[in-house]
């Protein structure tokens, strides 16, 4: 075996992952979806309402600004759009590609460009609920969590349940395209139960059950839970668990590398 040889099969993996960490950063620069639509979007929707005087008005039957709801309803578009969006086309064109076979005949596995990948898109969508948060208590007078823990957990939760539903369109979507048809398809029912459009404590109660069991109406129940100071309950908290391991199984069990 030759020493270049004898080098690279004994490169730690922790080194070549960072290498392949650093280059996923590069490639989300030169082709920034998750950064426009993972970031800049929520953002920009943020100042936009933020400057609305009808935000300050609470929902109909609770003590609730629609200003205070909106905080994790935005949590929830950045995590949709990065999960269904940015995360599953990369992967898949890098999949058409045959990049991924190709990378199986090297000593740096498959899966390390996928964890990667993940590693980039979880640090978007980390800076963008910072933002979220930061810009609501400090321009827009909103509180700030009174349970940082749950919040914490509950953001979290709903970051692996939504990632791990991405990787499952990754692993059955067979073009990119296809991918970001599926994406499209579940990202608007989603934020339909989160809130986005009719809040949910105005929803009907076979609606408001349905949310209740969506990975994304869990989550910002969860948030909403923890803003107000209230640890979010067993039932938000169980169903966004049941998601992650779900589709991180179904994800694990159909993911193909070519």
């Amino acid at each position: 075996m030759s020493t270049s040889t004898a080098t690279l099969t004994t490169r730690p993996p922790r080194r070549a992952l960072g290498k392949l960490i650093g280059l996923e950063f590069k490639v989300a620069l030169r082709a920034p979806v998750g950064l426009v639509l993972g970031v800049a979007v929520p953002v920009m929707l943020l100042a936009i309402f933020g400057e609305s005087g009808a935000f300050e008005k609470k929902i109909a039957t609770t003590s609730i600004t629609y200003r205070t709801e909106f905080v994790p309803i935005l949590i929830g578009l950045v995590l949709v759009l990065i999960a269904l969006v940015a995360l599953p086309i990369p992967v898949v064109n890098q999949r058409e590609s045959a990049y991924l076979r190709r990378l199986s005949t090297t000593p740096v596995a498959p899966r390390w460009l996928l964890a990667a990948q993940l590693a980039v898109d979880l640090v978007l969508a980390v800076v963008a609920m910072v933002l979220i948060v930061a810009g609501d208590v400090l321009l827009f007078g909103v509180h700030a969590p009174g349970q940082w823990a749950g919040f914490i957990l509950a953001a979290l939760l709903a970051t692996l349940a939504l990632f791990a539903l991405g990787l499952v369109i990754a692993a059955i979507a067979p073009s990119a395209a296809a991918a970001g048809v599926m994406g499209t398809i579940l990202l608007y029912p989603l934020l339909f139960f989160a809130g986005m459009w009719t809040p949910r404590a105005t929803m009907s109660p076979l609606l408001h059950h349905i949310s209740n069991l969506t990975p994304l109406g869990a989550a910002v129940q969860a948030m909403l839970n923890a803003m107000q100071g209230t640890f979010p309950t067993i039932g938000s908290l169980g169903v966004m668990a049941a998601w992650v391991l779900l589709c991180g199984f179904a994800a694990v069990k159909l993911f193909r590398w070519e």
